[in-house]
């Protein structure tokens, strides 16, 4: 199975709902440009000339995780709502930590496990805290940008 990218996801703030995109263009240190991560590193970076960029650019989570989850818990939920950025298929996110990676043409390296918070527990699923620690995806930084899209192949 080829490594990809089945969806992504952006939400302008904090909790506010996502919305799917076909296409996507990152910024190095930034994340995806119009996402929340992109612009609380912008104001991170502007504000503060000697902070370090943020190393949560981007979250992802695969596919098989969510399939998974749901048919366990006879659920249907839609993927956005799990709030990861890109829905990946074909590719172990855990072994991404500490690893870069490339989502098409942008690199990027995994810099820890995106778990599973309350307020995800609280607005998608009260199962989400139990059955998807460890197993609810990855942040990443992104080191080269560029743009991705549905399809994009994932290599390591």
């Amino acid at each position: 199975m080829t490594a990809q990218v089945n969806r992504i996801y952006i939400a302008d703030e904090n909790r506010n709902k996502v919305i799917g995109v076909k296409q996507a263009t990152l910024e190095e240190n930034k994340g995806i440009v119009g996402d929340r991560y992109h612009l609380r590193a912008e104001r991170s970076l502007s504000s503060n000339a000697d902070q370090p960029a943020p190393i949560n650019n981007i979250s992802l989570i695969s596919q098989e995780a969510l399939d998974t989850f749901l048919a366990h818990n006879n659920a249907e939920i839609d993927y956005g709502d799990f709030r990861r950025n890109i829905i990946t298929s074909g590719v172990d996110l855990n072994s991404l930590v500490g690893r870069e990676f490339s989502i098409g043409d942008v690199r990027c390296i995994g810099t820890e496990l995106c778990e599973p918070c309350a307020f995800l527990a609280a607005t998608v699923h009260r199962a989400v805290l139990p059955e998807l620690v460890g197993n609810a995806g990855l942040r990443a930084t992104v080191i080269n940008g560029g743009d991705i899209k549905e399809g994009s192949i994932i290599s390591c």
